[in-house]
């Protein structure tokens, strides 16, 4: 009797048991889902933070010169303005730092002239201080004046009509220190602490180049195995690539301003036009290698044939930008990016030869214009590069065997990739 209670009690429990198992694993699964993003989250915020450590010391620095400058120097007893310029100039102005000075300069002189006209005629108080504001912004904008110069401009008549009933004279200090913050930050970044461009520009580079080589290595193991949902996710991470990009192009327009105010960095200038260069082409790879992730997506879908050279040029691709990364980096020619995107065309050769359908020659098409906007990016002009991509794509009109077979070989594939 006992042990058919015991038997009968685990009957009933176990089922109970199998679902906490399996709930267990479901759990563990999302809690180890949870800290890869963690670590991915965490390790993305310290690249930002390694990213403006320098920026964040250059402005540290400008404002406490300014300060002293405007205080000590100059004799200003509340020297605000010239630090809060300096900081202006470096923090939003990365790549375009003169043309902000100047546009802060502009601004202050616009903001100036509309508060003191106003707080002539109309005094000061709140409703002044609201026309004076609205007639700054109007007038700059219909002078057709930057964004930059708008805000100065609203920014400095709102200090002169706020501080002018306290603070006499308050203009030419204006002025001065618009002066003064600027042409101190300006110093900084040439002078006395100038990035090195080429340590700014690798920073920048990875995360857009190492998101893309992976999201390729995640498409080439998808079809492999046919999984539709990891293809499916590469598409959707390297769809979230614009922030990456955007720093991208900001360090390039940032490197070349130090490479040109900076004497200490004017060694540098040559090496800067690789990465200067290579901007628009590596934007147009992401492009282009989204329409071959989006369209893998599709083949997988249609069940249409995946020839085993496929995937292996889409990891000779993605390592085709490991290598320009690399290469770039170190200052050295990109033969080896070049290679590997030319051996990357090859299988895609390979695989058109051995019969694809039709979201499939869209693919092989993309590795070839892909593969062709990593040689520009490497230095090769766009007629080169097509040339050599054409060359390394081969024959299609002959197969491997030998001789044309114009009726009994097999069936043509259904579309021819375009060059380039």
């Amino acid at each position: 009797m006992t042990a058919a209670r015991e038997r009968k009690r685990f009957g009933r429990v176990r089922p109970r048991e199998l679902v906490a198992d399996t709930d267990s694993t479901r759990i563990a699964d999302a809690m180890e889902q949870v800290r890869h993003i963690s670590k991915a989250t965490l390790h993305e915020r310290l690249h930002r933070v390694r990213m403006a450590a320098g920026l964040a010391v250059q402005a540290g620095l400008a404002a406490a010169l300014a300060y002293l400058v405007s205080h000590r120097l100059l004799g200003n007893p509340q020297p605000v303005f010239a630090p809060i310029s300096a900081v202006g100039t470096l923090a939003a102005s990365v790549g375009q730092r003169f043309r902000r000075t100047v546009e802060l300069i502009i601004g202050v002189a616009v903001g100036v002239a509309v508060g003191d006209g106003l707080i002539y005629v109309l005094g000061t108080g709140a409703w002044q201080l609201g026309i004076v504001v609205t007639a700054a912004i109007l007038l700059t904008i219909f002078a057709g004046a930057s964004v930059a110069i708008v805000i100065q401009a609203a920014a400095t008549a709102v200090l002169i009509v706020t501080l002018s009933p306290s603070t006499q004279n308050l203009e030419i200090p204006r002025f001065v220190d618009a002066f003064l913050g600027g042409g101190i930050a300006l110093l900084v970044t040439a002078i006395l602490l100038p990035l090195n461009p080429l340590r700014v520009l690798n920073r920048a580079a990875r995360p857009a180049l190492d998101l893309l080589a992976a999201q390729l290595d995640a498409t080439a193991d998808g079809l492999r195995s046919r999984d539709r949902a990891r293809v499916q996710r590469a598409l959707d991470r390297l769809r979230d690539n614009k922030e990456q990009l955007a720093t991208f192009v900001e360090a390039i327009e940032g490197a070349k301003e130090t490479a040109t105010l900076s004497p200490a960095r004017w060694h540098r200038r040559n090496e800067l036009t690789h990465y200067a260069d290579a901007a628009d082409p590596i934007d147009r790879a992401m492009r282009n290698s989204g329409t071959l992730i989006r369209r893998s997506v599709t083949l997988i879908e249609d069940e249409e044939p995946i020839p085993e050279p496929m995937p292996d040029a889409i990891n000779h691709l993605a390592e085709s930008v490991r290598l320009l990364r690399h290469e770039f980096a170190v200052g050295d020619e990109p033969e080896q990016a070049r290679e590997r995107s030319l051996r990357a065309v090859s299988e895609a050769g390979r695989a058109y030869e051995d019969g694809v359908g039709f979201s499939g020659s869209v693919v092989v098409a993309q590795v070839r214009t892909a593969a062709s906007d990593l040689l520009v990016a490497s230095g090769i002009d766009q007629e080169e590069a097509n040339r050599l991509i054409r060359s390394s794509f081969g024959d299609l009109d002959t197969p491997r065997g030998g001789s044309p077979e114009p009726d009994g070989g097999r069936p043509k594939p259904p579309t021819a990739p375009p060059v380039g």
